[in-house]
């Protein structure tokens, strides 16, 4: 940046995508950059919706990949059975044993200690491991080019940002990946909103406006994750332009009487401090 004739005083860095609406709002007092070039060499992730009847079909792809001598991930939500609706990771590496016979299985889940993880991971990252099974542990910081095919359990349960995240543990190389979000009993409308958006896009800036109008943003200044925001008329999912347009005209008048002195800004400068003053700790503007 400094090579380029930028000196910034801080720098903000975020591998999950921010919908537009958000960055103006959020952070709107700093200049937002937006890398969304896949990196060199990487090719596009093919994802898929199955439900229980298509099993067979997931299994194929798995074996598939094993035979062409890539790996493959399966995510369960639960790191043992809870009830009998949710499968484990436990349950599914018990299952797969028996359906892959020949394939060498790993387990991977938060209960392990540092050392077991670790063994799991090399075994996995170099090889050894033809499938891993896993909790969301692997939602981040896994990169093994040679694993290509993702299966998701119970993908109707995990918001989009998560099932981004998890799906972009695969196609990290130069081989064609596949996603395959498994789905068992019935959908609520919501889950079969966002699987059918998992299936449409991989631009993760398009999955992020799309949680936001799935789901609210929450709080930008409090606690709440998700539901509307306190904006009285705004909908931030779909009036994006209409916040750029107030954000110009909020930072222009702070350039033009930065401490709200002019008169004719008394009632804004009421407003403000009533609306935010006990929610910032702010006794006074200016």
């Amino acid at each position: 940046l400094r090579g380029k004739g930028y000196d910034p005083d801080v720098l903000i860095m975020t591998a999950t995508p921010i919908p537009r609406t958000l960055a103006l709002t959020v952070y709107g007092d700093l200049d937002v950059s937006i890398v969304d070039e896949m990196p060199k060499g990487r090719r596009p992730i093919e994802t898929r919706w199955y439900t229980e009847r298509q099993r067979a079909a997931a299994n194929d792809a798995i074996q598939r990949a094993i035979q062409q001598g890539h790996q493959a991930y399966v995510v369960a939500p639960l790191i043992e059975e809870s009830d009998g609706e949710i499968r484990s990771a436990t349950h599914v590496a018990d299952r797969l044993h028996g359906l892959f016979s020949e394939a060498s299985i790993g387990l991977l889940h938060g209960r392990l200690t540092r050392r077991a993880k670790d063994l799991v991971m090399e075994g996995f990252a170099g090889g050894a491991i033809h499938i891993l099974v896993a909790t969301t542990v692997v939602e981040v910081g896994i990169d093994v080019a040679n694993a290509t095919v993702m299966v998701i359990e119970h993908a109707d349960r995990y918001g989009l940002a998560q099932l981004h995240q998890l799906r972009g543990r695969v196609g990290r190389g130069p081989h064609p990946s596949l996603c395959v979000l498994m789905s068992s009993g019935r959908v609520s409308a919501d889950a079969r909103a966002r699987l059918d958006t998992m299936v449409a896009t991989r631009d993760g800036f398009q999955l992020a406006e799309r949680d936001l109008a799935l789901r609210g943003p929450g709080e930008f200044l409090g606690t709440r994750q998700s539901g509307l925001p306190d904006l009285r008329a705004a909908n931030l999912a779909r009036d994006g332009r209409v916040v750029e347009e107030a954000r110009r005209e909020a930072f222009d008048l702070f350039r033009r009487d930065p401490g709200l002195v002019d008169p004719r800004h008394a009632a804004l400068k009421d407003a403000l401090v009533r609306t935010w003053g006990t929610r910032l700790a702010l006794g006074a503007i200016g």
